[in-house]
């Protein structure tokens, strides 16, 4: 079979979309120069009432932007609906964009009801009010369905472990010399030095940094949330001490702090589960508290929940913590098993994580404390506890959301970072970071097998900060 070329047979808008993004970034050169040296369009209030607008070059040149940025999009939207139609006639980008064709439903889906009831959704909903919140978030949901749906095995067109001989280093589009039945032709985004599938990598790489991530910056947001409220409420030594530790934490350098932990040597003391220990009962403590807090004048809807909620949090806890022949090896019911490089990983980024997450927290706390509702909830009797997280909390969650949604790139940043150097997840592991390490050793000979992983996790962090910038515009108009 012959290679696939890049677009195939829809290559006559190859020059259009050239023409497109050549026009785009040289309307955007001449809007930052024009926006240096000019001022923008003005209105002008006249005697009899009447109002004139006057625009001057910058108002043109930022129209301009806004044109031809849109004539980019339509066009790549133009590739993407007639390569899900045409498939492999439409070269690589065809084929890829029928492989994600259960992404772009979903997207779909999930869009279209969103707008139909944002004025019903609060925060989230005022988001599709923002265009930059919006094309953030229609970035992050794109990577969190490919990685739902990677994992349900819909879009991987082979195994990412898989190594099919002669494949070594080709170049995208490249097809299979033998397939076996019902097995796809071609390597799409071409193979590494392993003779894998790098699209397959790609894609089932999201699944991996999704599993992890998001969990991980939850871990530490609930570290942070639970010390950084009493120490800003209460003050005084309680936030000295705790104050302390964080800042302990953030003077150490990071990369030196991962080498540190992940050290065999130092894997072997069980330091990291007793990290682990320490670090995953914050979850219990926090949602023990929050029950507490709310229900503790009606004794038994307080026991209800308590049960509810605690009993299947310390059968998790307990699974996480426990690993067989290990130095914590005490628990019969063991639920599930973490790999012991996963489990130092996870530890290792909600440790270094935790401290910032508690200076914010605490800033918070110590502004949010001095208003009148607070005030009103002391003087009704309310506990501290209560006021600290049925009070202060709630009044803090747009700031708080918003950095969540940054943390969550910064984690990705660093399980990829950990990935490049070694030190991440296992070395089969389809991650980004190792697959851009595994990538690097040859990219003065062969580009492909580094750049896709990378412009993926580029583009799923440029998501998460734009759509940080939406809810931050959005939290700060509600």
């Amino acid at each position: 079979m012959e290679p696939l070329s890049w677009t195939g047979s829809i290559a006559f808008l190859n020059p259009i979309l050239m023409l497109s993004f050549g026009l785009l970034a040289a309307s955007i050169i001449i809007w930052v120069c024009l926006n240096i040296v000019t001022s923008g369009s003005k209105t002008t209030y006249n005697n009899d009432a009447t109002t004139t607008f006057t625009a001057s070059p910058a108002a043109f040149s930022s129209f301009s932007v806004r044109l031809f940025f849109f004539t980019s999009a339509a066009l790549i939207t133009a590739y993407l609906v007639l390569g899900m139609f045409m498939g492999l006639t439409a070269g690589i980008v065809g084929a890829m964009a029928q492989q994600f064709i259960p992404v772009w439903i979903a997207l779909a889906a999930i869009f279209a009801l969103s707008i139909i009831f944002k004025r019903k959704l609060g925060l989230y909903g005022k988001l599709f009010d923002n265009q930059v919140g919006m094309i953030g978030y229609a970035i992050v949901m794109f990577w969190i369905l490919t990685g739902i749906f990677a994992a349900m095995d819909l879009i991987a067109t082979h195994d990412p472990l898989a190594q099919i001989s002669g494949m070594k280093n080709k170049v995208p589009g490249t097809a299979l010399r033998d397939p076996k039945d019902g097995a796809y032709a071609y390597y799409l985004l071409g193979g590494d030095n392993l003779a894998r599938d790098v699209f397959s990598r790609m894609v089932t790489g999201a699944s991996e940094v999704l599993k992890y991530a998001p969990l991980a910056t939850l871990f530490a947001f609930m570290v942070g949330i639970t010390l950084g409220l009493p120490a800003g409420y209460y003050g005084g030594k309680l936030d000295l001490v705790i104050s302390f530790l964080a800042n302990l934490i953030l003077a150490f350098p990071v990369i030196l702090l991962f080498y540190l932990l992940v050290t065999p040597e130092i894997v072997a003391t069980g330091l990291p589960q007793y990290m682990a220990v320490i670090l995953f009962s914050f979850p219990i403590a926090f949602f023990a508290v929050l029950l507490n807090s709310r229900y503790r004048t009606q004794p038994v809807k307080n026991a209800v929940w308590l049960t509810i909620v605690l009993l299947p949090l310390v059968l998790m806890y307990l699974s996480l913590i426990n690993e067989k022949g290990s130095k914590i090896d005490f628990w019969p019911l063991d639920l599930f098993d973490i790999p012991g490089g996963v489990l130092v990983v996870f530890v290792s980024v909600v440790f270094v994580n935790s401290p910032t997450v508690f200076r914010i927290v605490r800033g918070l706390t110590m502004d949010i404390k001095t208003r009148d509702y607070v005030a009103a909830a002391q003087t009704r009797g309310e506990s501290p506890w209560y006021i600290m997280l049925w009070e202060i909390l709630p009044n803090v969650r747009g700031p708080l959301i918003v950095d969540f949604c940054l943390r969550i790139g910064y984690t990705i940043i660093l399980l990829g970072t950990l990935g490049f150097f070694g030190l991440g997840l296992p070395p089969e592991s389809p991650d980004w970071g190792s697959t851009i390490n595994d990538g690097r050793k040859l990219l003065a000979i062969y580009l492909h097998p580094a750049l896709p992983p990378a412009f993926a996790l580029m583009t799923l962090v440029l998501g998460l900060n734009l759509l940080a910038d939406g809810l931050r515009e959005e939290s700060l108009n509600d």
